[in-house]
């Protein structure tokens, strides 16, 4: 997969997010399919493809477990869609 950018629908959203996934990981596919369903954009780096993505995602997150993802500079590591959706709730709440 490598890198690609989904186009952002509608809404306010966050300048920059970064999605760091593995290939037949289910929770980074969830992840991808969250963020596709709210119309976020954002650029995915598969981290088993790309070697550089994965040293990058282990010295922001302190670990290799995926997903990761970066939210203007923040991070929330190893997650799954419950647990990213309270993340982007308060990620939203900073902003207002």
């Amino acid at each position: 997969m490598g890198l690609r950018d989904v186009v952002e629908s509608s809404g306010r959203k966050p300048g920059k997010v970064r999605l760091f996934i593995k290939q037949r990981c289910g929770w980074c596919r969830e992840a991808e399919e969250w963020l596709d369903e709210r119309g976020v954009a954002y650029r995915a780096l598969d981290v088993t493809a790309d070697r550089a993505a994965r040293k990058e995602m282990v010295e922001l997150s302190g670990q290799t477990l995926a997903p990761v993802i970066e939210v203007d500079g923040r991070i929330l590591a190893d997650f799954d869609t419950g647990q990213l959706a309270e993340f982007w709730k308060q990620f939203e709440n900073d902003e207002r």
